[in-house]
């Protein structure tokens, strides 16, 4: 499913229109992206939480060449499914 598809969806599942349905959407992908720019997590009771994981600085070796590189640090969006969201796949 893709974001008009899931627009569609929401659109037809809440009844409204298609545009009120993409406002929605968008202000809540950017209603979460702020909260994981903050540093804070996003739990959605049954659905799932986003969080932010933070990686280590690492050795890594490139492919071509077989030479060692340092991997620098950084934060990385995350997603926990909950039980809900678990037991509605299987």
């Amino acid at each position: 499913m893709n974001k008009s598809e899931l627009i569609d969806a929401i659109a037809e599942s809440a009844g409204l229109s298609k545009a009120a349905a993409g406002k929605s959407l968008d202000a809540a992908i950017e209603a979460i992206s702020k909260a994981l720019q903050g540093g804070d997590e996003v739990t959605l009771v049954g659905f799932g939480t986003f969080y932010v994981a933070e990686r280590e600085a690492r050795s890594g070796r490139n492919p071509r060449t077989g030479e060692t590189i340092e991997i620098a640090a950084a934060k990385q969006p995350k997603f926990r499914a909950g039980k809900s969201l678990k037991d509605a796949v299987q």
